[in-house]
């Protein structure tokens, strides 16, 4: 299964294994199984401390197996095959369950080592999501740093009956003891919060303390990024508070047009962007949301959602955007029941089924693309007469037989059956009849909407909710400055929005030494003393 290249890489990293591994590996006559022996067969050839146990039990999954540390509790599990974008949540996996440093700054691993109670986490993947990892590996690290906790991978692709039987259409899903426990990418210091309900208001108290910082930057997306490395580079203090650090990059799959970077994926570009930050002294203050800004004479005010507050002589506003929604009936309340905004990760779970794409432009067709090579039937609505997608695009869609395009179509409602999605209504603009179309799943691609419901009443705001601002990234509040995708600046591109966060950063710098500087009139007296 392993190529010889990435047989060498592994092998490389296996080296840093200290503690011997046992895989036990639950496997029955499948094709699935076989392809699973194959691959653990290969790992243990790569290295002498780990072996490997083949059982054909009565285990509830098959294929699977689970990674133990012998004469200990320590074990994570994994239903499925790990490869795509899980083949990093193996190769980590091994490499802590065989003593390798868990690389967690030390209160978050003492807080995971001290929480009351025994939880079973099952996470429920696609080998396509790139969200997915993430939530894996913070559960399997959890997992080896306190025996009471069991982390269990289950590739929704391939045990599709569980997934029916949970109505699981959203990836990832985590259930926790039995009970759905979150939906979506989080980290490690996220999942604590909802284990330890006394964290947030600790956490608040700590950030409170805090000094004020020269620059303090909202948000950790590339703007944010930028900003905070030409600030760090000023030699000035600089902070960075953000709600996940990579922001909208994290759910973004290829890159193909940054500059430099001939491709790559979002989540390891955001590796790299923080990555590079944390090369500067930064204080980085992640899973933090912001409230409100309250400007000040001399230090402006940023209010976070744990009862915090963090200060700043300037403050940079780089809160990104989100996914736009339709706003009908049934969107929210069918939302990961057939409601889906990422085609990447929850496409897989809709495997021969039939689904519709709302939005015709670059990202509506690149979807309604991706989705016919998985599901039985992509209906394709577009508000306009014409798709707005690149030619190249459009040609390609009409190339697929199993694509239906409706244009001039404005979508009324998303219906369902009180659980999961059964259909969508849309108006014919040009007739004004309305139609129903029979399917299982629903992807919403109509673009962006900036995160600025918080500032709202401070700084002035377009009527799209983007942030004013001028030539150098000012906002209408003097020592306040903004970049990226939240403010009024064209072509959300993630190029754009770097160049926006290091400029807004050298013009923050610029505002602390013209409002830090002595006033003239003292060295004009000097002047006229020493004349005298």
């Amino acid at each position: 299964m392993l190529d010889a290249n990435l047989k060498a890489q592994l092998k490389a990293y296996l080296e840093k294994v200290t503690q011997p591994i046992e895989i036990v590996a639950s496997l029955d006559d499948g094709a699935k199984s076989r392809e699973l022996q194959e691959l653990l067969q290969e790992i243990v050839t790569l290295s002498e401390r780990i072996t490997l146990v083949e059982r054909n039990d009565h285990a509830a999954r098959k294929p699977s197996f689970s990674l133990n540390r012998p004469g200990t509790d320590i074990s994570v599990q994994f239903a499925g095959i790990p490869m795509g974008h899980e083949f990093t949540s193996l190769v980590l996996a091994l490499l802590q369950v065989g003593g390798h440093p868990i690389k967690l700054d030390d209160k978050v691993i003492e807080q995971i080592r001290n929480l009351d109670g025994d939880y079973t986490f099952e996470t429920y993947i696609s080998l396509t999501c790139q969200n997915c990892p993430e939530v894996v590996q913070a559960l399997n690290v959890m997992a080896i740093i306190n025996p009471r906790i069991r982390s269990v991978t289950v590739d929704g692709a391939l045990f599709q009956d569980e997934v029916e039987k949970r109505q699981i259409m959203a990836v990832p899903t985590v259930y926790m003891n039995g009970e759905v426990f979150g939906q979506g990418r989080t980290g490690v210091e996220e999942i604590l919060a909802k284990l330890d309900t006394g964290a947030a208001a600790r956490k608040g108290e700590e950030l409170s303390a805090k000094e004020a910082y020269d620059v303090l930057i909202v948000g950790g997306g590339p703007a944010g990024a930028a900003a905070a490395i030409y600030a760090a580079r000023k030699g000035i203090r600089t902070g960075v508070v953000a709600e996940r650090f990579g922001g909208q990059v994290l759910d973004t799959l290829a890159i193909e047009n940054f500059v430099s970077v001939k491709e790559t994926e979002g989540p390891q570009f955001a590796t790299a962007l923080e990555q590079h930050v944390r090369a500067y002294d930064v204080d980085i203050m992640n899973t933090q949301r912001a409230e409100a800004l309250v400007p000040g004479n001399g230090l402006i005010e940023v209010k976070l959602a744990n009862g915090g507050v963090l200060k700043g002589k300037t403050v940079i506003l780089s809160t990104g955007a989100r996914w736009r929604q339709v706003n009908v009936p049934g969107e929210d309340e069918y939302r990961n029941h057939g409601v889906a905004y990422c085609p990447h990760c929850d496409g897989p779970l809709f495997k021969g089924k039939r689904v519709s794409v709302i939005g015709g432009g670059n990202s509506g067709v690149e979807a309604a693309i991706d989705l016919a090579g998985i599901v039985s039937h992509v209906t394709l609505l577009e508000f306009a007469a014409e798709l707005k997608a690149d030619a190249v695009l459009v040609r390609k869609l009409k190339s697929l037989p199993n694509v239906t395009i409706v244009t001039s179509a404005q979508t009324t409602e998303i219906t369902g059956d009180g659980k999961k999605v059964n259909g969508i209504s849309y108006k014919e603009r040009v007739s004004g009849e309305v139609k129903h179309v029979e399917l299982e799943g629903v992807f919403v691609q109509i673009g962006l909407v900036p995160n600025t419901e918080w500032l709202k009443g401070t700084v002035a705001l377009s009527k799209h909710g983007e942030i004013e601002i001028d030539a150098k990234g000012q906002t209408s509040i003097p020592g306040v400055f903004a970049a990226g995708d939240v403010t009024t600046v064209p072509y959300k591109q993630i190029v754009i929005a770097v160049g926006e966060g290091s400029k807004a950063a050298l013009s923050a710098f610029d505002h602390l030494i013209r409002t830090s500087a002595p006033e003239e009139a003292p060295v004009v007296a000097a002047k006229e003393a020493v004349a005298a």
